[in-house]
């Protein structure tokens, strides 16, 4: 029997929805439930084929548990190695890479020292910070975000360098990002699933519970163009599920925050349409992993981002020539040059 495990916490209708529907398919030999942990011990499988992450952002605990699942033979959804490093700033700048638009975006020190540091800690930071430069680059007004945090919690808008300076004293020791604002003609929340796009109109300046009621519709060539960048762009970041939101101004596709591993999913949110799609898709992509996983134990087939993969095959082929040049000297005669003209007088002679 191959289970899938669905590892979550606070929340409950989407994870239950999910497990029932899996049980619901009946596939021969796969069965869902919600992850049991007992025990951690080294070496030893958990018991579970595929993972979904759902919570481990939150507990540090669940975070090394699934790494250490994943090297023990299951899947895990997302990539526990590559979430644990990752984080808003370099998403953007992975984002750049990949031939997206994003807002121009400063990363911030902390205003208050980390635990254990003092200010010798960081006697490689100039001060003052250049705040000058960082203004003239974003501009007003402007969003001052937390680098890793997510549901929209420590967000602030800023509208001048002194309600910036205000906002950011009181972020103590969290890492924070200065953004500068799209203004939006239109703005969607793209749900990415193994593959699969779900464009859900959004309006983040809505209450919470009002945003995915917004009347915003692409036309047919703007459907295109986000399926095509929410693919690529969680394809090149190594992501199996997440959330991209994105502000359309005259014209151009921003990507502003995609760093949504484990994305909202309450139907009391998302509305109804939107939920069925999630958990219908999320049990077949499951389904999907566990299927492929039933034939060999014992190697997890984790997603890696395009932007890793590209870098190793760089490297690969610096190394490559050097192999091959050595292997030609070894196959080749040392006067194979100098023999062939020899050949060609002797041709010609023949001839006459």
């Amino acid at each position: 029997m191959k289970k899938i495990g669905v590892l979550f916490g606070q929340e409950t209708i989407f994870p239950q929805a999910l497990i029932d529907r899996i049980n619901q398919l009946n596939n021969k030999g796969i069965q869902a439930e919600a992850v049991v942990i007992d025990k951690v011990i080294q070496g030893q499988d958990t018991g579970y084929a595929v993972i979904l992450d759902r919570i481990s952002h939150h507990v540090p605990f669940y975070r090394s548990w699934l790494k250490h699942a994943a090297l023990n033979g299951a899947v895990v959804l997302n990539n526990p190695f590559w979430w644990s490093a990752d984080e808003k700033f370099v998403n953007n700048e992975l984002a750049l890479k990949a031939g997206l638009q994003v807002p121009k975006t400063v990363l911030l020190p902390t205003f208050e020292h980390p635990a254990h540091t003092t200010s010798d800690s960081f006697r490689n930071l100039a001060y003052p910070f250049d705040w000058e430069a960082i203004f003239a680059y974003t501009g007003f007004p402007a969003y001052l975000k937390p680098l890793s945090d997510g549901g929209w919690r420590n967000v602030h808008r800023v509208t001048s360098a002194e309600e910036c300076f205000h906002r950011h004293a009181a972020t103590g020791h969290q890492v924070m990002l200065l953004q500068e604002e799209i203004h939006f003609e239109s703005y969607y929340r793209c749900f990415y699933i193994g593959g699969q796009v779900r464009i859900m109109a959004y309006d983040p300046r809505r209450l919470h519970q009002h945003r995915y009621e917004a009347d915003f519709t692409p036309d047919e060539q703007l459907q295109q163009t986000l399926v095509k960048q929410v693919t690529r762009l969680n394809q090149y970041l190594g992501y199996d599920i997440n959330t991209v939101e994105i502000a359309v101004h005259q014209g151009v596709p921003y990507a502003i925050d995609f760093f949504n591993p484990a994305p909202e999913a309450d139907i009391h949110t998302i509305g109804e349409a939107n939920f069925e799609w999630i958990v219908a898709t999320s049990a077949a992509f499951l389904i999907e992993k566990a299927k492929a996983t039933a034939a060999k134990k014992g190697t997890a087939k984790l997603s890696w981002g395009g932007f890793l993969q590209e870098n190793a095959q760089v490297v690969a082929e610096k190394k490559a020539p050097a192999k091959e040049k050595k292997s030609a000297e070894k196959k080749t005669p040392a006067k194979k040059k100098e023999d062939e003209p020899v050949k060609v007088k002797k041709a010609k002679a023949k001839e006459a």
